[in-house]
């Protein structure tokens, strides 16, 4: 399958990203417009948060650019996979792309903490092939000495879709959302901050 190309508001973001490189011990949240739309640094204040979304992008883009975004961080939180599934990728090449882009951040960084975050619930529909996805994002996290985050439980609802509330088309999130969001990575951003967290269940 043919990766989709870019468009102008994805290269005047990915061509500004080339020529900022985060400081060292940022925390870096990265992926596609569901980490772009986030107000991270306002979530976070005073923790050096950067923002790498980039609205649109596929596991591949994101790998791709991986390299300049990468300057010793003290954390990244990865959150890829939602638009490999609207455009027909399988479970098997986004879970490899995913896996790829965590190696690739844990060889330039092999001190940071590295978060694979869940692909998020958008609309009941989806939730079969996102549920397999996540399962095998699970398997990737361990793989590559990474955490995952299992967002589901937060966002949402009985069939399987976004909260009401925390989302106005089914997909991305709204402040409600982002909320909700946030309140489960907040204990790992503070662990962070004070020089710890858990990978794999294990204090490091």
């Amino acid at each position: 399958m043919t990766e989709k190309k870019m468009g102008k508001g994805q290269q005047t973001r990915r061509t500004q990203f080339a020529l900022l490189l985060p400081a060292p011990d940022s925390i870096v949240f990265l992926g596609d417009s569901i980490t772009e739309g986030g107000l991270w640094e306002e979530w976070f204040p005073g923790e050096h948060s950067v923002n790498r979304g980039i609205g649109g992008e596929t596991s591949v883009q994101v790998l791709e650019r991986i390299d300049g975004t990468i300057n010793d961080p003290a954390a990244v939180f990865l959150l890829i996979g939602t638009n490999d599934l609207t455009l027909g990728y399988s479970i098997p090449v986004i879970a490899k792309n995913v896996e790829r882009i965590a190696a690739r951040v844990r060889a330039l960084a092999p001190h940071a903490q590295v978060f694979v975050q869940s692909v998020m619930p958008r609309g009941a529909r989806w939730k079969p092939s996102v549920l397999r996805l996540n399962a095998a994002l699970v398997d990737v996290a361990d793989r590559c000495a990474a955490r995952y985050i299992d967002l589901w439980p937060a966002l949402s609802d009985s069939d399987g879709a976004l909260r009401p509330g925390m989302t106005i088309d089914g997909l991305h999130l709204t402040g409600p959302g982002y909320k909700a969001w946030v309140h489960e990575l907040q204990p790992l951003v503070a662990a962070i901050k004070a020089g710890g967290t858990e990978r794999n269940g294990q204090a490091v």
